[in-house]
């Protein structure tokens, strides 16, 4: 047999003797339970990760580095709610939405801000409008990585380096991970949120971390996406159920109240932020629950389209390939894989990883049921899904691993096992490439069509770019000269168009596009005429003129 194969057997039986032997999880909690035992296990020093953490961090940053650079902006609510508040604060225009009037503000300016000091920053080293859009994307890449970098490193010590591995495969190779990263949006915020808050609820080491947990997965909801702390739930339940074992309910009462605490300073920081540019006491994330759950059915995000209830099933299937089926077999494996062999193939007990597969079915099921679907909705919950594929592929790599003669997986050569597996594993990682290559090559051009309007020819020119049918594909004010604003013409396009923040400098104080209330704006998605300009005679000499090589 090749070393190889011996390796897919051994790796298999390391598996089970670190699970048997770890004294670490819910499965570890001795018969007679006491505070002291519960708050200070018995602790194996812990598994060295398979990478060099510095290693693993550059690689997810090489790969998200790539996607800042490439990947097309998928998403119009991206350009329109975000990128271009941005440009507002940043350079004194911009293209603004009905979400940002002072009249509905179900948009936190705190988001905006934080992305406008990283845009402020990057303008340092250059003037030109699209490095600062570059610039803050390389940003989110870094912070992107870092989240990953974390998260891979609790799975490994938590759980088994392999599924650590796994893990960065899904997170690496997927096409719906590579415009995630980098997305300019609340959803990707919530993800990078939620991954520092899995590996706080994961990570035992030195007590429970259910405070920053807890935290974490608050800055994602309040600062990001209300909804997104749905996600926390089953982790709070395994840590109340643990917590009510051990009887001591002060304790559990204390980490609660230590994370609601710190989750409600940041809170307390996105009101004064969001009162500051309204001009009055705003709590958005409780104005975007209000609008999307209790505001009738002439309003509400129903009005902007529908989809069917296999949705997220198909668009995953694009995104996630072999690895979103592994991901909805992750229950089921487990608990077929213990009720066969009775032990746990990593450092956890079954039920504790089952514990962490939860929140991937729970968002499933809730986004799904909403009639109102769109691919950014499943960002945060995008690492549960990479951590069910990898504890899926981990347990079902266990079984057929095994070289017992007595049973018919045992009888298979393992380099014929192993031959198999790579392959699978490699169809998935080609496939993934494929699309995410696809994407870009399809729909790259938005990014480049307005860069001859750069030359020099029009350096002084201040003028309107028209935008037709095709306005959602419009990539941020970033891309045009700093003399010319995004206008739009009528088209078959029958909703509301995003109006402009008011550039009015004297007597207004600081940013009053902000805070004046703007023309023609509702929450109901009727068109607004006053949004559309009209052709001039001027304006198509103009257009005849224009002549780009």
């Amino acid at each position: 047999m090749s070393s190889k194969g011996s390796q897919l057997t051994e790796d298999t039986s390391k598996a089970s003797r670190s699970a048997s032997e770890d004294n670490f999880g819910p499965k570890a909690i001795p018969e007679t339970i006491t505070a002291n035992s519960y708050k200070k296990p018995k602790q194996k020093p812990p598994v060295p990760p398979p990478i060099p953490t510095i290693t693993v961090f550059y690689g997810f940053l090489l790969v998200n580095a790539l996607a800042a650079a490439f990947a097309p902006i998928q998403d119009c609510d991206e350009v329109f709610n975000y990128w271009e508040p941005t440009h507002y604060l940043n350079r004194g225009s911009g293209l603004q939405t009905w979400e940002y009037s002072p009249e509905y503000s179900i948009r936190s300016w705190l988001y905006i801000v934080i992305h406008a000091i990283i845009g402020k920053f990057g303008s340092i080293f250059s003037s030109r409008p699209s490095f600062e859009f570059y610039f803050i994307r390389l940003a989110l890449a870094a912070v992107c990585a870092a989240c990953e970098t974390r998260l891979f490193s609790a799975i490994c010590k938590t759980f088994n380096p392999r599924v650590g591995i796994i893990f960065g495969i899904v997170m690496v190779f997927s096409p719906g991970m590579s415009h995630a990263s980098v997305a300019y949006l609340p959803s990707s915020f919530s993800m990078y949120t939620t991954m520092l808050g899995m590996a706080a609820f994961m990570d035992w080491r030195g007590g429970l971390k259910t405070a920053v947990g807890m935290m974490w997965f608050g800055i994602g909801a309040i600062a990001g996406w209300p909804f997104s702390g749905a996600l926390v739930i089953p982790l709070l339940a395994e840590d109340f159920a643990l917590s009510s074992m051990t009887g001591d309910v002060s304790e559990i009462i204390y980490r609660y109240l230590d994370g609601t605490i710190r989750s409600l300073l940041v809170l307390v920081l996105q009101v004064a932020i969001d009162t500051f540019f309204y001009h009055k006491v705003t709590v958005v994330p409780w104005n975007i629950v209000s609008y999307n759950l209790f505001s009738g059915s002439s309003r509400g995000p129903n009005i902007f389209g529908t989809e069917p209830w296999d949705f997220y099933i198909r668009n995953l299937c694009l995104n996630f390939n072999f690895w979103f089926l592994l991901a909805l077999c992750a229950g089921p494996v487990l608990g077929i894989q213990f009720l066969l062999q009775g032990r746990s193939t990593t450092r956890q007990s079954p039920i504790r990883s089952m514990v962490f597969a939860a929140p991937f079915y729970l968002w499933l099921v809730l986004v799904s049921a909403q009639a109102h679907k769109e691919e950014r909705f499943m960002y945060p919950a995008y690492p549960f899904l990479a951590l069910n594929a990898a504890l899926a592929l981990h347990t079902i790599l266990a079984y057929i691993g095994s070289s017992d003669p007595t049973k018919i997986v045992g009888k298979i050569p393992a380099k014929l096992k192993l031959y198999v597996v790579s392959l699978l594993v490699l169809f998935a990682i080609d496939i993934g490439i494929a699309r995410t290559y696809g994407i870009y090559s399809a729909y790259h051009a938005p990014l480049e069509v307005y860069a001859p309007l750069h030359d020099a020819k029009f350096a002084d020119t201040e003028a309107n770019v028209c935008l037709g049918k095709e306005w959602y594909r419009f990539p941020s004010s970033y891309f045009l000269p700093r003399g010319m604003r995004a206008k739009f013409v009528k088209s078959a396009f029958d909703g509301l168009l995003p109006g402009q923040f008011n550039e009015a400098k004297t007597g207004f104080g600081l940013f009053p596009g902000t805070w004046l209330i703007p023309p023609g704006m509702n929450d109901q998605n009727i068109e607004d005429p006053g949004k559309h300009v009209r052709f001039t005679k001027a304006m198509l000499r103009m257009l005849a003129d224009i002549r780009v090589d």
